[in-house]
C-alpha cells in the first residue's frame, strides 16, 4: 500500500524526505519562487487586500506518495507521486498529472498555481491543482506504465472527486492514462465517474476536439495578438520549439491560418527551412518514428538556441520552462512570443522582452485552450450530452477571444505588459471569490 504524506500550508521541504531527488529539486527550486514573484508585480499594481494575497500565496494542499511498484523484471521499485490544490475558490481544483524525471514538489506547486490562474482568465468555474510522478515513462513497459498509474490512482483516491478534483493529461501521460485512472477510480468507489478525469478517449466519455485544443489556444492567441499589434498573418513567420501534442497542434492550424512556419524542434532535433516546413511531413515522421523528429529531412539542423534566435516574426516555445533567458531575451529577433509551454519565460527575460517591445503572451492565457475543452467533456460528461467537435472548437475559439480581450484590457488600463495583466484578471475574480466564501 502507498505511503501518504498530507501537510497543510505553508508548504515543507519535501525534498527531504526524498534524498534521490534533491538534485531534480535543485533544477527547478526557483519555479514557485518566480509564480510569487509575477504575483507581487500584479499586487503592486492592483493593490489587493493582505488577507487575499496571503491566501492565494499559499497552495491549500500538498499531498506525497511513496508508490512500490512491481516491475517487469520481479524486482520492486518505488516512485515518489505529488499532487498539490492550491485552490478551490472558483470550484473544484483541475490540473493535469505530469510523467517525468524531473517532477518534484516545487514544480509541482508552480503548475497548480498557475493552473489557478488560468481557469480564472478562461472564465471556467475551476480552481487549480496539478499532479506528478518522477519517472522516465519511456523507459517504462506499457505494463509497468498501467500499474504505476493505477497506484497513483490508488493513492489519490480519497484527493479526486469527480466534484473535487479532476486530473487530466500533462507531459508524459495521455488518453490512455486517463483512461486507467478514471476505471481505477470507478471501481474503488464503486460508481461510473467518467467526469472523474478530462482528456480520456472518445469511447470513455472524451470530448471531440480535446486533443488539439491547447495548440488550438495558442493559434488563437497568436491571431488576437497580431490583430492587436497589426501583423499581417499573410506574410508571418514563425518558430515552434516542441513538437509534442501541442507544438505539433499549433504548427498545423497557424499554417492553416497562412502563418509560415520556418522551425521546430523537439529533444532529439532541431529543423530549420526557409522556404517553410511541410508540417504534416514533420507530424507524419514523427508519428512513425517514436515521436521523435530526429533525421526529418526537411529542413537543415539547428540547436535549440538557434531555434529560439531565429529571424522569424513569431516565436512558440512549446517544450519546458525556462528556456527564454536574458541571453535569449537580448538577442531574440521575432516580435511576439505566444507560450504554449508553462513558465518557457524567465522573470528577468520577461522585463528585457518588455523594454525591446516583443509582446509576450503569457502561459496562463495563451495555453488556456486545453482546461477550456477538459471543462467542456467535464460538462458534457455531467449532462450525458456530447457536442460535434465544430460545436466544441466554436465555443473554444470565442472562450479564448473573450479571455484574450480582458487581458490585453487590463494590460493597456494598468499600463504593464500582458503577463501583469494576465495576473491581474485572474486576482480580480480570486479577490471577489475569496472574499465571498470569507475565512475561518
Amino acid at each position: 500500500m502507498a505511503n501518504k504524506k498530507e501537510v497543510g500550508t505553508p508548504a515543507s521541504d519535501f525534498s527531504k524526505d526524498a534524498p534521490e531527488l534533491k538534485q531534480a529539486a535543485n533544477l527547478h527550486q526557483g519555479m514557485f519562487d518566480a509564480v510569487l514573484s509575477r504575483l507581487d508585480m500584479a499586487f503592486s499594481k492592483l493593490n489587493p487586500s493582505f488577507n487575499f494575497q496571503q491566501v492565494i500565496k499559499s497552495p491549500q494542499k500538498q499531498v506525497v506518495v511513496s508508490l512500490p511498484v512491481m516491475m517487469d523484471d520481479g524486482k520492486l521499485q518505488v516512485f515518489q507521486g505529488y499532487r498539490v490544490i492550491h485552490s478551490t475558490a472558483l470550484g473544484p481544483s483541475k490540473g493535469g498529472i505530469r510523467y517525468a524525471m524531473d517532477v518534484d514538489i516545487d514544480e509541482v506547486k508552480a503548475l497548480a498555481a498557475w493552473m489557478t490562474f488560468k481557469c480564472a482568465i478562461a472564465n471556467i468555474p475551476y480552481g487549480g491543482a496539478k499532479g506528478g510522478i518522477t519517472c522516465d515513462p519511456r523507459k517504462l513497459s506499457v505494463g509497468e506504465l498501467e500499474r504505476l498509474t493505477r497506484a497513483y490512482t490508488t493513492a489519490m483516491a480519497d484527493v479526486f472527486g469527480v466534484d473535487k478534483d479532476i486530473p487530466a493529461p500533462d507531459m508524459g501521460t495521455g488518453k490512455r492514462e486517463m483512461a486507467w485512472i478514471v476505471d481505477t477510480y470507478s471501481k474503488i468507489h464503486r460508481v461510473d465517474a467518467p467526469g472523474v478525469v478530462t482528456g480520456k478517449p472518445l469511447t470513455l466519455g472524451g470530448s471531440k476536439g480535446r486533443e488539439a485544443a491547447t495548440g488550438r489556444g495558442v493559434m488563437i492567441s497568436c491571431l488576437e495578438a497580431m490583430k492587436k499589434t497589426g501583423m499581417d498573418r499573410k506574410n508571418a513567420t514563425c518558430a515552434i520549439q516542441g513538437f509534442g501534442n501541442v507544438g505539433s497542434n499549433a504548427a498545423k492550424l497557424l499554417n492553416s491560418k497562412g502563418i509560415k512556419v520556418l522551425a521546430i524542434s523537439d529533444h532529439t532535433a532541431g529543423i530549420f527551412n526557409p522556404k517553410g516546413i511541410d508540417i504534416d511531413a514533420a507530424i507524419n515522421y514523427a508519428k512513425e518514428n517514436g515521436g521523435m523528429l530526429k533525421g526529418f529531412p526537411g529542413g537543415e539542423n539547428i540547436t535549440n538556441e538557434e531555434l529560439l534566435l531565429a529571424d522569424v516574426d513569431v516565436m512558440v516555445p512549446a517544450a519546458v520552462q525556462n528556456v527564454i533567458t536574458e541571453h535569449i531575451a537580448k538577442n531574440m529577433k521575432a516580435k511576439l512570443v505566444i507560450e504554449g509551454a508553462n513558465g518557457p519565460t524567465l522573470s528577468e527575460a520577461d522585463a528585457i522582452l518588455f523594454e525591446r517591445g516583443i509582446t509576450v503572451v503569457p502561459d496562463i492565457l495563451a495555453n488556456g485552450g486545453g482546461v477550456t475543452v477538459s471543462y467542456f467533456e467535464w460538462v458534457q460528461n455531467k449532462y450525458g450530452h456530447y457536442w460535434t467537435e465544430d460545436e466544441v472548437n466554436t465555443k473554444h475559439d470565442a472562450s479564448m477571444s473573450a479571455a484574450f480581450e480582458n487581458v490585453w484590457f487590463n494590460a493597456k488600463q494598468y499600463k504593464t505588459n500582458l503577463r501583469t495583466g494576465a495576473y491581474i484578471t485572474a486576482l480580480k475574480k480570486l479577490e471577489k471569490a475569496v472574499a465571498y466564501r470569507g475565512n475561518y
